[in-house]
């Protein structure tokens, strides 16, 4: 059961939804196989319900095939499956023509009329909806049911049967290939959707991503430009100034070197508040990107007044969880937990959707030794930061398919006690 599960985790929620309309489409097909071909077995003699059976088989194998083409040329994988479609086209109707054909020559008996006219519409009806997967077009998927609805009325006029049945059994092929043509579009659609959906919320990250770095250049210009002309421009000055032997060129370059020195600590001062990480800023940016990211995200945060140290070193562990949840897995849901406990400040981060690494338990890696070579440079980073604080990370998959992130940072007061102590 493993297996199975570890390779369902391991797709995004697009394909998952690929994943079960492909095979919604497949049972389809195993549907009409049980429906038309092995029910014949309880209608006509053995030979005849076999014969019928392979052509029902047959019939449903390629109306498989066309859904699984056209699904891959609606993702963009491959071309139209036209020969294929007008291939299933064509096989719908000579099965039909053979049905009728049955039916009025055939052996007598009111058991092969009812099978055949059971194959007949049947056939029919699969045969439009899974046709429809293969055109785009709403005015030709609407031309494809009619279509097959105009034809099985008139080719039911051999038959001998009266208008009203003629009509009866046009109508019952409009509705029934209706609705599986109709299904067929809206699950494209649905599939469509989700993938865009996806895709959206990918470029919203990238935006995201894009307006921080423009909000960090204009802090750069805003700092830095005006003071560079004022530079430039006091240079030129001197410069003019040491031609012409004037000793105030001495004083411009002193004054360059006092614009250039303040403008060196502005630039430290601007990247220290980018670098810095603030414990409720980023719990209030995790919240919003990950529910940007369709991921629900519950911040429980039952702490304040925490040292600045403190709330910087978790701030940092809140940002790279958040990193390591939009990257890794297919989250759905997020949790995010501060507290106090005995004189320690509780740091938990929880998330569904992490695939599990083959041959790991559930348990987690300490971070007072040494880090896994598993855990990456992400966790690496996050227990040096800690470290300065005295803290601690621990990181691991828990029961559930629950990965599990958890930091401890004492209080100033109780390391010193821990300090004095030993």
């Amino acid at each position: 059961m493993r297996r199975p599960r570890r390779w369902w985790g391991r797709k995004s929620t697009p394909a998952k939804v690929e994943t079960y309309t492909r095979w919604s489409f497949h049972f389809f097909g195993l549907c009409e196989v049980l429906s038309l071909g092995v029910s014949t077995f309880e209608k006509v003699g053995g030979r005849l319900a076999a014969g019928l059976t392979l052509l029902v088989v047959a019939h449903a194998s390629v109306c498989m095939l066309v859904a699984s083409r056209s699904l891959d040329w609606t993702r963009g994988r491959r071309a139209q499956p036209v020969r294929l479609v007008w291939t299933l086209g064509v096989l719908t109707a000579l099965i039909a023509v053979g049905a009728i054909a049955l039916a009025e020559r055939g052996p007598g008996g009111a058991g092969v009329d009812t099978a055949a006219g059971g194959i007949f519409g049947g056939v029919l009806c699969f045969g439009a909806g899974n046709i429809t997967l293969g055109v785009r077009d709403r005015r030709r998927v609407i031309a494809v049911v009619a279509g097959f609805a105009f034809g099985a009325g008139i080719v039911s006029f051999p038959l001998g049967l009266p208008s009203a049945a003629v009509l009866g059994v046009a109508c019952l092929v409009l509705v029934g290939g209706g609705f599986l043509a109709f299904t067929s579009v809206f699950s494209v659609w649905l599939l469509n959707a989700v993938y865009e959906l996806d895709e959206a919320r990918e470029t919203r990250a990238r935006l995201a991503v894009a307006e921080e770095r423009l909000r960090f250049g204009r802090d750069l210009h805003d700092v830095i430009g005006r003071n560079l002309a004022v530079v430039a421009l006091k240079s030129e000055l001197a410069v003019q100034l040491s031609r012409r032997g004037r000793p105030e060129a001495v004083e411009q370059m002193i004054e360059v070197q006092r614009i250039a020195q303040e403008s060196q600590r502005e630039v430290r001062d601007v990247v220290r508040g980018y670098r810095e990480a603030d414990l409720e800023v980023e719990l209030a940016g995790a919240r919003g990107v990950l529910g940007a990211a369709g991921i629900a995200c519950e911040v429980r945060d039952g702490t304040s007044g925490l040292p600045a140290e403190v709330r910087s070193a978790l701030g940092w562990v809140v940002r790279e969880a958040t990193t390591n949840v939009l990257r890794h897995g297919d989250a759905e849901k997020c949790s995010v937990v501060v507290r106090v406990s005995k004189g320690r400040v509780v740091l938990t981060v929880e998330n569904d959707g992490a695939a599990r690494p083959a041959g790991q338990g559930a348990g987690s890696a300490r971070a007072a030794g040494a880090g896994a070579a598993s855990d990456g440079s992400g966790l690496a980073g996050l227990r040096e930061r800690l470290s300065a604080v005295d803290g601690t990370l621990e990181a691991g998959h828990a029961d559930g398919g629950v990965f599990r992130l958890t930091a401890e940072v004492p209080l100033p007061a109780a390391r010193a006690v821990l300090e004095a102590a030993s």
